[in-house]
């Protein structure tokens, strides 16, 4: 293949790298997202930047514009709505409505108020109830939200639900149900659904670019390359993996795990595990969100100092406002290491009553990422990086002997672009980040 450019249009920023056919990295560039213009113009920026046409192909992965907004319409809250809320962020989703239950007009009003680019409509396991699966497709068939669908429920209900999405025109995917048994979380046909969903009818619609081509060129929401990337990783590796990604609005922990012993086999939980995984802490940010890690920090009992504090609030008001002097990186590393930490203690927690925490015993791999830790001063990235291995009192289990490097040229996402046209270079390009440990 000829060299591949790999471009992430961020919300701020947009990064890309510059991959050659064996997947070596031929350069990196980043230019401050366009917006306000055109989300190409930035493109062409860092394009131009690294050689012009000198990539035959560009692979791009967005979250600008809000990345994709989803909405979950389930069963049962704490079952199948949950399931397909752990999918949603599985596959790269912010999640910003949940509802379960047989939809009200209220219901209906809160949905729409909610926004969202796409919503998933889950419920019943296969064989189960589809009574309420049904009128939820009928009620939201009439209702005054353009999203389109995405059907993941009880099998045996889809050819009544497509018949009502279908009486009004509604743009909709059927795909497998995200929980066929209790205790069984089936994501990969949601996911898939929703990338399809997300490209052919989201990306286009959100008023980014004025042409066809960014359309043209976006493969999936960055979320989603960036687990792929990390499965990609976890299949050169040949161990589990987690990944910290620490930016300035929240924090993303992704996990690629292979259940086993008793984990593969036994299912005490009513949802069930999801081993390709991703969470998000919209309150835990380096710069937006800066006093929601100090808030967390006191309730996690992880002392910060005030200077540390006076800092968050500072980069609050300001977020533009990057670290010069030796206490400012101080207090930048005290910021990111209760974020990581706590990110990571919610992610290896037990979801819920009666459920276990994520075995996240066995990773042996961890991989830091995000800004502050890509441009940090020598040793700082792996000082916060050894203290989220070394908390031991934080309620999940902390990956034992695990080693730990970071993603300081960016290269997660494009893994995950590269891998399903270009699966040698991915793999190539995911050692080299396992070797620049």
């Amino acid at each position: 293949m000829p060299a591949v450019l790999c471009v992430d249009v961020g919300s701020t920023f947009t990064k890309a790298v510059l991959v050659g056919p064996d997947g070596a990295l031929l350069g990196r560039a980043s230019h401050p997202t366009t917006v306000a213009t055109d989300v190409m113009d930035g493109v062409d920026a860092v394009r131009a930047e690294l050689g012009g046409q000198a990539a035959a192909e560009t692979l791009v992965c967005s979250s600008a514009g809000g990345g994709l907004q989803l909405a979950v319409v389930g069963y049962e809250r704490e079952v199948t709505a949950e399931a397909g809320y752990r999918v949603g962020l599985s596959a790269g989703a912010r999640v910003v409505h949940v509802t379960a239950g047989p939809m009200t007009g209220p219901d209906v009003a809160a949905l729409r108020a909610a926004r969202p680019d796409l919503v998933l409509l889950v419920g019943g396991t296969d064989g189960g109830n589809a009574d309420v699966l049904v009128h939820n497709a009928r009620r939201y068939a009439r209702a005054r939200v353009g999203a389109p669908v995405v059907v993941a429920g009880n099998a045996q209900a889809a050819a009544a639900v497509t018949a009502e999405l279908d009486a009004t025109g509604r743009r909709h995917l059927v795909t497998a149900n995200v929980l066929p048994s209790i205790g069984a979380v089936a994501p990969e046909g949601a996911r898939s659904a929703i990338r399809e969903v997300f490209l052919e009818h989201v990306i286009g619609g959100k008023g980014l670019s004025r042409d066809r081509g960014f359309a043209d060129l976006v493969r999936a929401p960055t979320p989603d390359a960036v687990l792929r990337g990390v499965e990609v990783l976890a299949q050169v590796r040949g161990q589990d993996v987690l990944v910290v990604d620490v930016g300035g609005a929240t924090t993303d922990v992704y996990s690629v795990l292979t259940p086993q012993g008793e984990d593969a086999t036994i299912r005490r939980e009513v949802v069930g595990t999801v081993w390709h995984a991703r969470t998000v802490e919209a309150d835990l940010g380096m710069r937006w969100n800066a006093g929601g890690v100090v808030d967390a920090a006191a309730r996690e009992r992880l002392p910060l100092s005030p200077a540390t504090e006076a800092w968050a609030t500072g980069v609050t008001a300001e977020p533009g406002r990057v670290a010069t002097t030796g206490p400012e990186w101080a207090a930048e590393e005290s910021l990111a290491r209760a974020a990581v930490t706590i990110a990571a203690r919610r992610h290896g927690r037990p979801a819920g009553p009666g459920e276990r925490p994520r075995p996240l015993a066995d990773v042996g791999l961890v991989v830091g990422s995000g800004g502050v830790l890509r441009h940090a001063p020598a040793g700082m990235a792996e000082a916060v990086l050894g203290a989220t291995l070394a908390d031991h009192g934080g309620g999940w289990r902390v990956p034992d002997g695990a080693d730990a490097v970071v993603d300081r040229d960016y290269v997660l996402f494009a893994v995950g672009l590269l891998a399903p046209r270009h699966p040698v270079a991915a793999r190539a390009l995911a050692g080299s980040l396992v070797g620049s440990g």
